[in-house]
């Protein structure tokens, strides 16, 4: 009889619920807002008594730190460990670890690990983990290059092979996870030769609200030339650049994309900025990989968008990619309540092409059950 994992996905502005059995199949599934410590153990409460009973938990926590490079049981010291890391995602930690504790107080029993996003992108080698900063700083603090969006980037290295009927030591994958935080990520032979996002989940492309990356002296000009404090530059690179920024208008890529085909200027250069950032750090992964012989587009932007995956595409001819209009539109599935329409596991790429491109639905819930029982077993 296979087990059953309720995987907890608790972040900055959403809480996932799943029980899983075995690791192909969610049995039950619950969305909500994020919700605050008080109000946990009520929701967490309410979903116990309406689903099969679970043999242990999963939960989504963003950032393992320096120590924490695989899904590890919770004990004390992987708790420190986990606070620990906390600074290093302040917007996404906290919440996991408020779920975290709310769950071992209603089920002090219930085997918990935890199953770390940066944990993927472990395999780095030296050369893409390695930022160029002085010998001393890198010897006092973990400043290095960890990646994020790790579950998600896991199941795309192992669903693309089956949807592909191909071995994963035969594929070069590059994986853009596109929601509101977005990062690609170079697969070889199932494991991440190197991503986009760095020592925080800032690094990278731009995104809903985040600016991704930017020049470090542009930060040191805010500063000292601008009289602006940390705090404020932080809040505009999280919470106020990105899609936001640059439409003046909305962080949904919907409402970016309607605003620029009706001819608002600051929309059109928001969609452009994205696709340029997008286009150039797919040819970037590639290179890492030495070619591309597969493209997976996830994520809520990934899979709702076909003109994203469209434009994307349209300009990496030269990398053997191209997509087939009609199965790239036709690549919709059934909309959740509450929750927008994403697409079905497709391949949108012509018959014959060279290279695939595909659409694969983020389904890091499996990917977290997987962890717990590779780990309980």
């Amino acid at each position: 009889m296979d087990l059953a994992v309720l995987t907890v996905n608790a972040g900055s502005s959403s809480l996932k619920l799943d029980v899983v059995e075995g690791d192909d199949e969610a049995v039950a599934s619950e969305r909500l807002p994020a919700l605050g410590p008080h109000e946990l153990p009520a929701a967490l409460e309410d979903f116990l008594a309406r689903v099969p009973a679970p043999d242990a938990a999963g939960h989504r926590v963003v950032h393992g730190g320096e120590r924490l490079r695989a899904a590890a049981r919770v004990d004390p010291d992987v708790r420190a460990a986990l606070d620990g890391a906390a600074e290093l995602a302040p917007l996404h930690v906290p919440p996991a670890l408020a779920a975290l504790d709310a769950l071992a107080r209603l089920r002090p029993d219930l085997p918990a690990v935890a199953c770390l996003d940066t944990a993927f992108h472990s395999t780095l080698p030296a050369a893409a983990a390695t930022y160029a900063l002085p010998a001393a700083w890198r010897e006092r603090w973990p400043l290095r290059r960890f990646g994020f969006h790790g579950l998600s980037h896991a199941w795309v290295a192992r669903r693309v092979p089956e949807l592909l009927a191909s071995s994963p030591s035969s594929l070069r994958i590059v994986s853009c996870h596109l929601g509101a935080g977005a990062s690609l990520a170079a697969i070889a032979d199932g494991r991440s030769v190197d991503t986009t996002m760095g020592f925080t989940p800032l690094e990278g492309l731009a995104m809903a609200t985040r600016s991704g990356s930017v020049d470090p002296g542009l930060v040191l000009w805010l500063q000292r030339r601008g009289g602006l404090s940390a705090t404020a530059v932080e809040q505009g690179l999280e919470r106020e650049g990105g899609l936001l920024g640059l439409s003046r208008r909305s962080a949904d890529m919907r409402a970016v994309i309607e605003g620029a085909d009706a001819g608002d200027e600051h929309c059109r250069l928001a969609l452009d900025v994205y696709l340029h950032r997008l286009r150039a750090g797919i040819a970037a992964m590639a290179a890492a990989l030495g070619g591309v012989d597969a493209l997976a587009f996830t994520g809520g932007v990934g899979e709702a968008s076909p003109r994203i995956r469209a434009d994307a595409v349209a300009g990496l001819g030269f990398l053997g990619l191209s997509v087939d209009l009609a199965a790239n539109a036709g690549a919709e599935g059934d909309a959740e309540p509450g929750v927008e329409r994403r697409a079905r596991d497709a391949v949108v790429s012509p018959a014959g092409a060279r290279s695939a491109v595909l659409v694969v639905e983020a389904r890091e819930e499996l990917q977290m059950a997987s962890e717990v029982l590779a780990l309980l077993r």
